[in-house]
């Protein structure tokens, strides 16, 4: 927790190993080291540990990137991940429906919007719903967004165009969430870049956020975690 704040650390799976955004740009995403400031390899479990020692973070995201393009899987990474840390809860996209992964033992699945072709309800489900927008439009059937009453208590609202960029969280479209739907959990995807980010978003009630770049850049440092 910083603060009232929950940082959720985004780990994004390409090729085997961990990767770093770039603007959205998956063909551009490229090994964690040696670009991270805290991690010595891209290696998952690596990774998580890097996390680990910087702050004691208790949930992490994981993005399965291949399985969301349908050119592979990391299952068996993530099933490790599992086994290796069973204290931790890992929340997966793989770009299937909940069913793909169902919550068991630390793992929680997440079911991204552009991935479905159509919507189903989630509600009263262990699962957490992936809003997904880039460039101002959702993505994936627009009944998602119609239809709230097909939500779970935990939505991410995931800003694709911003994930790994510089410009920070898409607050106009947060608010206007948290506005319309108070009764549920928005977690913030994309942008965040330091820890005045964290603060406007817990101004406007979103309490929660996926990070990656700014813990890996030292934007975002242990004393942050601790302190903001």
């Amino acid at each position: 927790m910083v603060g009232a704040m929950q940082v959720i650390p985004v780990i994004d799976l390409k090729d085997g190993e961990v990767v770093l955004a770039a603007g959205g740009d998956r063909s551009r995403y490229r090994p964690v080291h040696p670009q991270s400031l805290i991690c010595e390899a891209s290696e998952p479990i690596a990774v998580v540990e890097a996390f680990l020692n910087l702050h004691a973070f208790a949930t992490f995201y994981i993005a399965d990137l291949d399985a969301i393009e349908a050119r592979g899987s990391h299952r068996r990474e993530i099933l490790k991940l599992a086994e290796t840390f069973p204290d931790l809860t890992f929340w997966i996209d793989d770009g299937g429906p909940a069913v793909a992964i169902p919550s068991r033992g630390n793992l929680r699945p997440v079911v991204g919007t552009e991935s479905q072709s159509q919507a189903f309800d989630l509600s009263g489900s262990s699962a957490i719903l992936s809003l997904d927008f880039k460039h101002q439009r959702a993505l994936g059937d627009p009944g998602w967004l119609t239809s709230a009453g097909y939500w779970p208590d935990t939505v991410i609202a995931m800003t694709l165009d911003k994930v790994g960029g510089h410009g920070g969280p898409d607050l106009a479209l947060l608010s206007e969430l948290q506005i319309r739907h108070s009764n549920r959990r928005f977690v913030a995807a994309g942008g965040v870049r330091n820890r005045d980010d964290l603060r406007r978003l817990a101004g406007i009630g979103v309490r929660a956020a996926l990070v990656a770049s700014a813990l890996h850049n030292g934007a975002l440092t242990g004393p942050d975690l601790e302190n903001l």
